[in-house]
């Protein structure tokens, strides 16, 4: 009786989950012929699934990436996947302000077009990177994180710790979730705006709904989980006040949260908690190739084209919560965000 017990409720354990990520799988096969792709971190996960995809619908795809050795890896398993040799790669550093300037300058001579540009590459609680005291000037804008900088980035057992800096004194969320894009999308929105109608797809998340943003300290390092989420946020409101300034220019933005996908992010963890999150996301979490869907609807419908500023969820628009929608404190931080990258 109790095994029947046992392989009953597992059975009902398996499809509840399975039930839990159901996702819908974009199958509008409309053609990309003559469109130019830019994909960032284009070499893994999400954003090499959307380049196959993108690839296989006849688009050039460019993957930006910073490791050239795993870039021109990706590209011959892209090339290979999706049939098309219109695939390249180039370097870029979302964690260093002047590699994104450089990027954005050679990225200009050498393509004469921009059709879509994908906002994918992300930190997520990384630990590894070099760190280094926030420069002198930016304690008086974000006053908090200055005392969190001789944090440890991992603890001895393995687990997450306090993220590191980027090259310009950033916490390395919000330097490479949002700035470093923010920096990349402007360089760029000129080239977007000469080949409207174009599109800018900036990956969030769901948990964006778990913090909100203090102004006051915008570089804020010192639970790396809410700094994660505080980035996602900050996608977000940039999304939108993206949509509103180029409204009516041709260009649309969609900010897109791909799902809970299975990434490599715990390669740089122990092996005790690497088999523990891998538990984790066989449960809850879904395949890559699944969580690209949204992006490559959004890259590819007629339908997303109306609903620039939204946010979307398994292929569809989904709602935020009030305060992710408030259009002043999207303003605010673009306006912050000019500030920090010195556009302003």
């Amino acid at each position: 009786m109790y095994l029947l017990y046992t392989v009953v409720a597992s059975l009902s354990v398996f499809l509840v989950l399975k039930w839990m990520k159901r996702r819908r799988y974009f199958t509008e096969l409309k053609r990309l012929d003559g469109k130019t792709v830019l994909i960032t971190g284009g070499n893994s996960g999400t954003g090499k699934e959307t380049a196959v995809a993108l690839a296989t619908r006849g688009a050039r795809v460019i993957i930006a990436c910073r490791d050239p050795e795993k870039a021109e890896e990706a590209v011959r398993e892209i090339k290979l996947q999706s049939r098309s040799f219109n695939v390249f790669h180039m370097e870029l550093d979302l964690a260093n302000l002047r590699s994104v300037r450089d990027f954005c300058k050679k990225f200009l001579q050498k393509e004469k077009s921009l059709h879509i540009l994908v906002n994918n590459a992300g930190k997520f609680m990384l630990p590894g990177y070099k760190t280094h005291p926030i420069k002198t000037g930016q304690c008086s804008i974000m006053p908090r994180s200055c005392h969190v900088m001789h944090f440890p980035t991992e603890s001895s057992s393995g687990m997450p710790g306090i993220l590191d800096w980027t090259d310009d004194g950033f916490s390395m969320c919000f330097g490479v979730n949002h700035l470093g894009h923010f920096l990349l999308t402007n360089l760029l929105l000129p080239r977007l705006k000469e080949c409207a109608p174009s599109r800018v797809i900036t990956l969030t998340c769901s948990s964006y709904k778990y913090q909100k943003l203090d102004f006051q300290d915008l570089n804020y390092n010192l639970l790396p989980f809410f700094t994660y989420c505080r980035s996602k946020l900050a996608n977000i409101y940039f999304s939108q006040e993206l949509a509103r300034i180029t409204e009516g220019k041709g260009v649309t933005s969609y900010a897109v949260h791909p799902g809970f996908v299975q990434s490599g992010w715990t390669c740089h963890f122990s092996f005790l908690f690497r088999m523990f999150m891998q538990v984790i996301m066989w449960m809850f979490s879904v395949p890559c190739e699944i969580g690209a869907q949204t992006v490559i609807y959004c890259a590819v419908s007629d339908e997303a084209a109306k609903h620039s500023g939204g946010y979307f969820v398994d292929c569809q628009p989904a709602t935020l919560r009030p305060f992710a929608r408030d259009a002043g404190v999207a303003k605010k931080l673009w306006e912050a965000s000019e500030r920090l990258v010195k556009l302003a």
